[in-house]
């Protein structure tokens, strides 16, 4: 028998961090139920103390996920403790995860604090968990430069203390492979009553290592490892879920552990995220990238053709490739469509909300002929936005774009309610309208990204656009979808300017381990 490894996926709060990917209730709730689906054993739905917003939606997660453990992050201080205990109240299976710097540089310069205060913190922070739940996780933040014998101290005194998880994180991306594997080893035979709790790990990519230290842990003894749909996360991204599952199920000669996971949720899964977030999966991204499957090189081609196992060590439907089919066209009727949401995981909270999305849906079936899953998780996402988040609504466009002629462009906007005009001239038709809209918003913001991508394949495809754009510190992301690119465009930056609007949208990033 292998020993379960837990996958912890921690997406919907480290990969939020990353900058504009900040996400609303509803499309955490829609993420998680996706997580659930492909049966991750841990969603870390949030940090309860960052923000209401971050309560609330972790609280709602709480409610929803009843087949994973549903777990928030605290500080190693009482008030958020507490919070991430209210949060987490009515999940079936409820996780507490605190933590707190360990390394010398972070104790001395962030924490100004001794390593004894330190030990002392992290045991009084056990207590306080549990007396929410008995599922206590404790990370030493920055374990990667932590000296290992004030590891094992800590490490046996939140074991006393009563933690069933120990996460030692390669916080900051600074660990190889060999190095991370012999510092999990000497834990797991050091510490007192190792074999009482999960070894953890939570791995940084700051020099591409992620993977490969979380696998090279795993072959020294970690049973959980904390990882992000896409790499997602903060600075350049965590350990990549797809990556993890894959390696272990396809070297299953190599690692003593298997997962949960439902593999063919991998590529659905992928492309939510991609899409609630902004950013897209680059083409040559193992396992979910658009190439992963490709073969250019004639001598690869005739191999895979005469045996797939020449050049392909793993089948593209076993990750979800295949599950992306037709699901609907014009003539399907209401109740089919609700039915196929509700498939998907997404839930409309009133008939309003599902006549709005349908009306939506048969517009977009009039321009194009195959409706495919992940053109109704784009059209959800357009739909959205509440009435009172959207003080700035697309009215009218016109737009030229001729031969040896200046791009012009004129816009009708509703602001928050009333209706305003502005044109402009640009550089391209794009450019020409996001300046139309500024004659109009004013909002001071800079553009900082600007990305096209194809939802599906066939030129009547929905053009899906993200644009981030940053004001005073405040970085958002704005994502639109048309098979019209011109209108996918603008409604993407109004999307932004509408989060830079919210109050919902969070202004600094949360806490790391």
């Amino acid at each position: 028998m292998k020993d379960q490894l837990v996958i912890f996926d921690t997406t919907l709060r480290d990969g939020e961090q990353s900058p504009g990917a900040s996400m609303t209730k509803e499309e955490k709730i829609r993420l998680a139920r996706q997580l659930e689906k492909m049966r991750v054993d841990v969603i870390e739905a949030g940090f309860a103390a960052a923000s209401p917003g971050d309560f609330d939606a972790i609280h709602a997660i709480a409610q929803t996920i009843r087949e994973s453990t549903v777990c928030s992050l605290a500080r190693a201080n009482e008030n958020d403790i507490v919070r991430a205990g209210e949060a987490i109240k009515p999940a079936a299976s409820g996780r507490i995860h605190t933590f707190i710097a360990t390394s010398p540089i972070h104790m001395e310069k962030k924490l100004n604090m001794a390593p004894d205060q330190v030990l002392e913190q992290a045991v009084k922070a056990i207590g306080w968990a549990r007396r929410y739940t008995d599922n206590v996780e404790f990370s030493a933040e920055d374990a990667g430069r932590s000296e290992i014998d004030f590891l094992c101290r800590i490490c046996e005194a939140v074991i006393k203390a009563g933690a069933k998880t120990i996460n030692i994180p390669d916080t900051v991306g600074y660990n190889i492979p060999s190095l991370y594997a012999e510092t999990i080893r000497q834990l797991i035979e050091r510490v007192p009553d190792s074999d009482k709790v999960i070894w953890s790990v939570h791995c940084h990519n700051d020099l591409g290592l992620a993977v490969a230290n979380s696998l090279a842990a795993v072959l020294a003894g970690a049973r959980q490892v904390e990882c992000t749909i896409n790499g997602l996360g903060e600075r350049a991204g965590n350990a990549s879920l797809e990556e993890i599952v894959m390696a272990v199920k396809t070297r299953a000669d190599v690692f003593a552990v298997e997962t949960r996971i439902d593999t063919t949720q991998i590529v659905p899964a992928s492309k939510l995220v991609s899409q609630i977030t902004g950013y897209p999966v680059q083409p040559n991204k193992a396992i979910v990238g658009a190439n992963a499957f490709a073969h250019e090189a004639g001598i690869h081609q005739d191999g895979v053709l005469k045996h797939r196992e020449t050049y392909e060590i793993m089948r593209a439907q076993d990750v979800g490739w295949a599950q992306n089919k037709l699901v609907l066209g014009k003539h399907s009727g209401r109740n089919a469509f609700k039915s196929r949401l509700i498939e998907l995981g997404i839930e409309l909270e009133s008939d309003e909300a599902l006549n709005a999305a349908f009306a939506r849906f048969k517009e977009l079936a009039d321009k194009k002929h195959e409706i495919f899953d992940e053109d109704l998780h784009a059209l959800i996402s357009d739909e959205a936005t509440t009435p009172e988040q959207e003080r700035y609504k697309l009215i009218y466009s016109h737009v030229c774009s001729e031969t040896g002629e200046t791009p012009s462009a004129e816009v009708t906007l509703s602001v928050d309610g009333v209706e305003q005009k502005g044109s402009s001239d640009g550089s391209g038709p794009v450019d020409a309208v996001f300046k139309a809209i500024e004659r109009i918003a004013n909002s001071g913001a800079v553009l900082l990204l600007y990305s096209v991508n194809a939802i599906t394949t066939g030129t009547d495809a929905q053009g899906e656009v993200t644009v981030r754009l940053s004001r005073e510190g405040r970085i958002v992301n704005g994502n639109g979808s048309d098979t019209d690119i011109i209108i996918a465009s603008a409604k993407s930056y109004l999307n932004a300017l509408n989060r830079l609007h919210s109050a919902d949208v969070r202004l600094n990033p949360q806490g790391d381990v």
